[in-house]
């Protein structure tokens, strides 16, 4: 009798108590060996081209705890230590462009990039430009470039201007996307060989993702000037897509691709598409149809 009742309980399903849900289990805690914040940030001093002071680095150590997470903090933070430190800063929001720095050989946004993990920093003023003071460089070439692209809408008998706005579709406005948002950091430009070799001619990558960005904005009536201009040995065709340009843009953008586009327009090989819309649709002052 024993044996059958041990025989038939073998056979039940085994019953397993249920256990009510309290909450995440905790994370088993792993001892993490402590990091030193201490950090040796060596930084590029010059008194500018009218001292007689040799450029040379400059050691400063700082506990990164007592700052902020990123670069442009702790550049902050050692101007507090040692006031005589010169470098450009306003957004602190990576969209100025105006804290561009080169960082342990890599060019960025001080102030959207996070301080290294490595014990010592080392900051330089971004290459290929003539140096004003510390980490401040002269960007009077580079705008100069950048202007004479005419970076604004061209329209031919178009009545007075901001008296109405210029139509465009969904589609024509999405080719924007990706060039529109360039800061003008000249991050790209600045790690260019291209344009180290040949800068005073060639315009490098940011102004081209601009040219190309008012060629193709289906608003604007000065295209083929535009491509004119730029039918040059130099100005466009001296880009030999090296791509260090897509790899320092600290905004994500490929300005290899832009130019690219760009010089497809100008051989001829692409044309500029007719715009999906009238770009005077509103001329009258009627909104009717628009969403």
């Amino acid at each position: 009798m024993h044996s059958i009742k041990k025989a038939i309980c073998s056979k039940l399903p085994r019953i397993i108590p249920i256990r009510l849900y309290s909450g995440p289990k905790p994370a088993a805690t792993v001892a993490k060996k402590p990091s030193d914040p201490r950090k040796v940030f060596k930084i590029y001093r010059f008194g500018g081209i009218l001292s007689n002071e040799k450029p040379a680095l400059k050691s400063y150590d700082l506990d990164v705890n007592t700052c902020g997470r990123m670069v442009l903090d702790a550049l902050i933070k050692i101007k507090d230590m040692d006031p005589t430190l010169v470098f450009r800063r306003s957004c602190r929001e990576g969209i100025c462009g105006s804290c561009a720095i080169n960082l342990q050989g890599q060019n960025c946004l001080a102030c959207i990039t996070a301080i290294p993990s490595d014990k010592v920093v080392t900051i330089h003023p971004i290459p290929h430009m003539y140096v004003i003071r510390d980490l401040v460089v002269d960007m009077t070439h580079f705008f100069d470039v950048y202007n004479s692209l005419r970076p604004y809408l061209v329209r031919n008998n178009s009545g007075a201007l901001g008296k109405y706005q210029y139509a465009q579709s969904e589609k024509d406005n999405s080719k924007l996307v990706g060039l529109y948002e360039c800061v003008l950091c000249s991050c790209c430009a600045t790690a260019c060989p291209s344009y180290w070799w040949n800068g005073r001619r060639f315009m490098g990558p940011a102004s081209l993702l601009h040219a190309y960005r008012w060629v193709i904005d289906s608003r604007d009536d000065d295209t083929e000037q535009r491509l004119f201009e730029l039918r040059d040995d130099f100005k466009a065709f001296r880009c030999h897509t090296i791509y260090n340009c897509t790899l320092a843009c600290p905004k994500g953008l490929h300005p290899a691709l832009a130019i690219a586009k760009l010089k497809r327009l100008i051989s001829g090989l692409d044309k500029k598409p007719l715009p999906e819309m009238d770009p005077m649709k509103f001329a009258s002052g009627s909104l009717s149809g628009c969403k």
